[in-house]
């Protein structure tokens, strides 16, 4: 086991813990070779896809179509146990499409009553294909029941299934007829998922993989129980004061009134608030057992501020006139930390 100079200052978990941790980490690699049988050329995308899930989070995956977003979250819902259901949003989906609404029905005797009649929302793994061309009206009630983990019907509140994670695709290309999320609700999202094209070998699996008489087929290797004792276990991970120190200095470090960065007080117009740092906490945490190490590092914040930072953050109009990017940004915070 490897073990750098940030995690040698975490306290020792319990032996209990580390037996935990040890098993936990096997299951996730098989986890995530099963995963990989079907999903190629993205090991990024998987690794950050069920560091999210670990956390117990939500993920908005961007990138173009055809790159697999779909098909990657059947997958995980297979290999997880997960139920899970589709949303495909569009401009005139109501927020009880989703939610689910209350019927009116009539017994035999003529007696009528209400029956709350549950929408695709009480899934497990619930994927919105295109979050962004839903109305704002109907993102509004998703991501607040992502938030609460819960609908109000008619006054009454409805528990949603436990574990439950979104995960919500968006396309960066065709922007007419869209509604972009605004930023406050976009920090609903654990992390920031951008999916590019594979490399040429990848592609070629994919090609010989995908176009013959028979297709790979993912295994079951985790129920939702297994995923919830799992993101039980990643909470009791010790993490030591200086990658605890690097996660508050990053994140402060995105402020401009607090930052002490030019580039960061000229550009940026919208700043990660607390909870960026509960979400690099959790997911470096993930991550570390992800790879087979009992507590995260300072690599693990590193490899982490992009998808967690770069949707909790606005540049300025000015910024984006002169071609800065928010990956530059983050870049420079994270230099110091380097």
């Amino acid at each position: 086991m490897n073990l750098s100079p940030s995690t040698l200052d975490a306290p020792k978990p319990e032996e209990k813990v580390i037996a935990e941790i040890e098993t936990l980490g096997h299951r996730l690699a098989n986890v995530r070779s099963s995963v990989e049988r079907v999903i190629f050329g993205q090991q990024d995308v998987v690794d950050q896809s069920l560091i999210t899930l670990l956390a117990g989070g939500h993920a908005l995956l961007i990138g173009v179509p055809g790159l697999a977003k779909t098909r990657l979250v059947e997958t995980l819902g297979i290999v997880l146990g997960l139920e899970d259901k589709r949303i495909q949003c569009t401009p005139d989906l109501m927020p009880a499409d989703i939610l689910g609404s209350e019927v009116l029905e009539e017994a035999e005797s003529g007696r009528r009553s209400f029956r709350f009649l549950k929408g695709p929302v009480f899934a497990q793994l619930l994927m919105a294909d295109e979050i962004n061309r839903a109305s704002p009206r109907t993102q509004s009630a998703l991501l607040q029941a992502m938030q609460e983990r819960r609908v109000s019907i008619a006054g009454k509140y409805h528990p949603l299934p436990a574990p439950f994670h979104v995960l919500a695709t968006q396309n960066p290309l065709e922007q007419e007829g869209t509604y972009p999320l605004p930023e406050a609700q976009l920090d609903r999202f654990l992390m920031q998922i951008d999916v590019g094209y594979p490399d040429r070998e990848a592609e070629r699996q994919v090609l010989i993989a995908t176009t013959g008489i028979t297709e790979a087929k993912p295994a079951k290797v985790l129920t939702a129980k297994d995923l919830l004792e799992a993101q039980k276990t990643i909470r009791r991970i010790p993490v030591g004061e200086s990658v605890v120190d690097a996660i508050l200095n990053l994140v402060r470090s995105g402020r401009p009134e607090s930052s002490d960065l030019s580039e960061v007080r000229e550009h940026v117009a919208w700043a990660p608030g607390p909870r960026a740092s509960q979400a690099l906490m959790l997911a470096a945490r993930a991550r570390a057992v992800l790879d087979g190490r009992l507590a995260p590092s300072i690599d693990d914040v590193l490899a982490l501020a992009k998808p967690i930072l770069r949707h909790r953050m606005a540049l300025s109009f000015a910024a984006r006139a002169d071609g800065i990017t928010i990956d530059q940004i983050i870049d420079r915070m994270c230099a110091p930390l380097a």
